[in-house]
């Protein structure tokens, strides 16, 4: 009963979210995107038996699908560190109701199971196992390897969760993950220990003795025990109440004064994103920005691929301006109605972040001037490409944030974190990156490369000509979609 009751709970908060819209939008691309990677596990499933028949012919499919189980172990755990996520409700309301939180617990638990990663592997394990029944093989062998493989997910499923809660407060906490995963893979690439081997003998163990499949849900029991007992330990209401103690280092920022009215809201920004665990990973993904153009122009494969100069270009000149600028103004939604109740000007408010995004995208083409030891025509498509995000994606960043309607919390992880991203997020794309290149493209194919770099720079330059009713245009958007802003960053998401 209580089960139900929860699943009525989320579907009414779904359907009265002030953000409907986007999370159907949104949740309509991931099914699109969810039925395609059915249909290639199903494919994958079906065809995996005569694929390894001709690859391996004189071993068992069998015996090699097996000795393949320790790597889909070791990408499917890295997998969902990155992009699972510990299913969850509002659960501080119910705190103060007359509901166990053990039932609350087992039910987010209960519905981690459920889990896309989980049911994923189906749709290519049941068509296999299927084919090996056709080809003869033992039929209990073969269910009792289909129940071990689902049992294994379920394993990774909760042992992901565990590997999260524990790194939770790292801001690098990737990194312990992939130098683990890393060393076994290399241990067992060099043979010095042979982990796939040990896998598959104790998968077909388990096959040839059915009974032994109470190790493997032992250990899931005992992760799914430990996993309560994480959970449970922080269901209070005010188990967000405690915080860390550390030295405030303060900073005046006088030199911002010299930019006017906007200065006192490029401080906010600036304390922000010193200050907060979340928006500062926008300055350290800013190394990976300005060393991105490493991986291709050293490589002679790429030397004639003048398109890529142009995509680089926009990558490296504008990843601040993309990371950052995709967020605003959730990043200030924690105060936004605090914000809004001020007698401030909403152009200043938005000006502020036009400039720390154009100052942004300055520094960096200066940064990246190194990259013309690889060739002068790099050197000018990037600073084309910064002309270009300054004419032209500072103001798509700004429209975009618009219509942002998640709240951001500020301490989360900020490592891969998906939280507050929504439809605006995975759409910006297209104008941001798939824009240029196709403007840069059309004349380099039809004119020449400097014809491409031109069409850039003019685009640029208009859109800087025409700066002030961009930006009136864009403000009146804002205080149209304020109160609808406001609502939506009032709930959690």
């Amino acid at each position: 009963m209580k089960i139900k009751h929860f699943i009525s709970l989320e579907w009414k908060q779904f359907f009265r979210s002030a953000s409907l819209g986007k999370s159907l939008a949104i949740k309509i691309f991931m099914g699109f995107m969810a039925v395609y990677f059915m249909v290639s596990f199903l494919a994958l499933g079906v065809a995996l038996f005569p694929i390894l028949k001709k690859a391996f012919p004189e071993q068992d499919p069998f015996t090699v699908v097996n000795t393949f189980v320790f790597f889909w172990i070791l990408g499917d755990l890295i997998m969902r560190f990155f992009f699972q996520k510990l299913p969850v409700m509002s659960v501080k309301p119910l705190l103060t109701q007359k509901v166990k939180r053990n039932s609350i617990v087992h039910y987010i638990l209960g519905k981690s199971a459920l889990s896309f990663f989980n049911i994923l592997p189906l749709f290519a394990i049941v068509p296999f196992g299927l084919t090996l029944i056709f080809k003869d093989y033992n039929a209990l062998t073969v269910v009792v390897w289909m129940i071990t493989m689902f049992i294994i997910a379920l394993i990774i499923n909760f042992l992901n969760f565990i590997i999260e809660s524990v790194s939770a407060e790292s801001e690098l906490s990737f990194l312990p993950l992939i130098v683990i995963t890393g060393t076994l893979f290399g241990l067992n690439y060099f043979e010095v220990i042979s982990f796939s081997s040990i896998v598959s003998d104790g998968i077909i163990a388990i096959t040839n003795n059915p009974l032994l499949v109470i190790i493997p849900i032992g250990i899931l029991i005992g992760l799914y025990l430990y996993n309560f007992k994480l959970l449970k330990h922080k269901l209070y209401l005010d188990a967000s109440l405690k915080s860390k103690t550390q030295e405030v280092k303060t900073s005046d920022l006088a030199w911002t004064r010299k930019f006017g009215d906007v200065a006192p809201f490029m401080q906010l920004d600036l304390k922000l994103l010193w200050r907060n665990k979340r928006p500062r990973s926008t300055v350290f993904i800013l190394i990976i920005g300005v060393l991105y153009g490493l991986f291709f122009y050293p490589n002679p494969a790429f030397q004639d691929k003048e398109f890529l100069f142009a995509f680089i270009g926009i990558f490296v000149t504008g990843i601040f301006l993309i990371n950052f600028g995709q967020f605003i103004p959730a990043w200030d939604s924690g105060y936004y109605k605090m914000l809004m109740s001020q007698n401030i000007k909403y152009e200043d408010y938005l000006k502020s972040k036009y400039v720390l995004m154009t100052t942004s995208v300055i520094i960096l083409v200066i940064i990246t001037i190194p990259y013309v030891y690889f060739g002068w025509k790099i050197l000018i498509a990037h600073f084309a490409a910064a002309i270009y995000n300054i004419g032209v994606n500072t103001y798509v960043i700004l429209l975009a944030g618009s219509f942002n309607r998640k709240k951001i919390d500020l301490n989360q992880r900020a490592a891969f974190n998906y939280q507050g991203t929504g439809a605006v997020q995975w759409l910006l794309g297209i104008p941001l990156m798939l824009f240029p290149i196709a403007i840069f493209s059309i004349f380099n194919f039809a004119i020449s490369f400097e014809a491409g770099i031109i069409a850039l720079v003019v685009c640029g330059v208009v859109g800087i000509v025409l700066h002030k009713k961009l930006m009136t245009s864009i403000t009146k958007k804002y205080i149209t979609s304020k109160y609808a802003m406001i609502s939506a960053f009032d709930q959690d998401n």
